[in-house]
């Protein structure tokens, strides 16, 4: 009797232990239909449902039965996430019965044919990713070369060379001077934290597979309940920045990071819905959804952000490297490459150029109706946003430093964070451009919400750059010899 192959026993082996320890993700799972039903294996009726009609020249959508035609006599509205409801999905019963001609195995080759760009989006996002991988190599090589020169040249100086050098160790007395409207940059900083937290974590979920398309509005919904759990960290970031920068006034600094930016959204998202209702489109959220949704930002998220609050402000401040003198250094005339103004604008072009392509079919998926499924890309993409973001600062205010200009504490969050204003033409571009949208209440709705995603991005790439100075001023400084 011939014995069996130690890797046939293997594979063998593998195939039992996955099959009896497998597992579907969410949203995942399929469902068995047969022609008689079984509670415990499978079910006999397949029941279709719809959603919403759309149209490529309006932002509007409707009710599957607004129009008078195709409507269900047994009416049944299955149960909604707060995701479906935000983005208009009123799920309802179909007339329509299954066709059973077509096979299980190309059940949803409709939707494949049905979304154009498949195979150029693989190509077109691993060129991009390439292209930023090998920039950013560049930026830090250059960066760590040219800092290690300039840290052994300062340091091996004596204090009469140093008088008669420039260069960003001139400034030591005064780069840690608190900045102006101190106030408002700690806000910022504290909601961007939160948007930061609350992006990585969702897009984390989807990559594994939790919020798959095939589970209507569990993205909308995750990114909701993260926002309102994570008030904690806002306030505790808002708070020890505040009072880092010497801020004592801390009961306007607590109520301006609960309700600056996410009033300003509320606000704009609430106009759009006024118009929604008034067009009679199904997307408008109901009264009572948008009491839950302020019971939710009033009754769980400010109270995190002022028990966040609490605790950053019984923290010390931040202790600086080096000591800040009394008296202002005049900064030397600078040159055009390294005034405010400019340098902001490079800022943003290397870290848009990263999600340009991501950013193309993120816009037809929410305009053009379209299907988005490549959240591995996309998680991709937010990391190396972030590593582009950080980088480009960095290498911005290094310069600005060697120019003896140490204004750089809302320079490195104006400098990521124009990043959104390129979002904003590219928004701009691609409606004029792809889209087929008419009517005054369908433009208004596209600004409308296009103002809410540019501020979201807004605050959220400038913390990026602004951390990353953050940490990068203070580790030049604290190698550095200062008499």
């Amino acid at each position: 009797m011939k014995s069996l192959n130690p890797r046939f026993i293997f594979l063998l082996s593998l195939t039992l232990v996955s099959s009896s320890f497998g597992f579907y993700l969410p949203g995942l799972a399929p469902v068995s239909f047969c022609e008689k039903e079984d509670a415990k294996e499978c079910q006999k009726d397949i029941q279709l449902f719809v959603n919403r009609l759309d149209s490529v020249e309006s932002v509007l959508p409707y009710e599957y039965d607004a129009f008078d035609f195709c409507k269900d006599t047994d009416e049944r509205r299955p149960s909604e996430n707060l995701g479906q409801v935000l983005f208009g999905e009123r799920i309802e019963t179909s007339p329509y019965k299954q066709n059973d001609d077509i096979r299980w195995a190309s059940r949803w080759d409709y939707i494949l044919v049905s979304m154009p760009h498949t195979n150029i989006q693989w190509f077109s996002i691993m060129n991009s990713l390439v292209i930023v991988l090998f920039l950013s190599g560049m930026v830090a090589m250059i960066m760590l070369r040219t800092l290690h020169k300039d840290i052994a040249r300062y340091n091996q100086m004596d204090q009469e060379e140093a008088q008669e050098e420039s260069g960003w160790k001139q400034v030591h007395g005064d780069v840690f001077r608190p900045p102006r409207m101190g106030m408002l940059l700690s806000v910022f900083l504290g909601q961007g934290t939160q948007v930061f937290i609350m992006t990585f974590i969702t897009l984390f979920l989807a990559c594994l597979g939790f919020l798959s398309p095939a589970n209507r509005g569990a993205l909308m919904t995750c990114a909701v309940v993260l926002w309102v759990l994570l008030g904690t960290p806002a306030g505790y970031v808002s708070a020890r920045l505040y009072k880092t920068f010497g801020g004592e006034n801390w009961k306007t600094n607590v109520l301006l990071t609960a309700f600056l930016c996410p009033g300003i959204v509320f606000v704009d998202f609430f106009l759009m819905n006024l118009i929604l209702w008034v067009e009679g489109s199904s997307a408008a959220v109901p009264f009572g959804t948008l009491v839950a949704i302020l019971a939710l930002w009033f009754g769980i998220s400010v109270p995190l952000t002022f028990v966040g609050a609490y605790f950053g402000f019984k923290k010390p401040g931040i202790e600086p490297p080096v000591r800040t003198n009394q008296i202002p250094r005049q900064i030397p005339p600078q040159s055009f490459f390294t005034k405010p103004v400019p340098g902001i604008i490079m800022g943003g072009i290397l870290p848009f150029g990263c999600i340009f392509i991501q950013l193309f079919f993120i816009l037809n998926s929410i305009w053009s109706h379209q299907m988005y499924y490549m959240f591995g890309f996309l998680f991709l993409v937010f990391i190396i946003l972030v590593i582009t973001c950080s980088e480009a600062t960095v290498l911005l205010c290094y310069f600005h430093l060697c120019a003896e200009d140490y204004h750089w504490w809302w320079r490195s969050f104006l400098t990521s964070g124009f990043t959104a204003v390129y979002l904003f033409v590219y928004a701009v571009h691609y409606f004029f451009s792809k889209l087929q949208i008419i009517g005054a209440a369908s433009t208004i709705l596209y600004f409308g919400y296009t103002l809410i995603m540019v501020l979201i991005f807004f605050i959220f790439t400038g913390t990026i750059g602004f951390f990353a100075c953050f940490l990068f001023v203070n580790k030049i400084y604290s190698v550095l010899k200062v008499d």
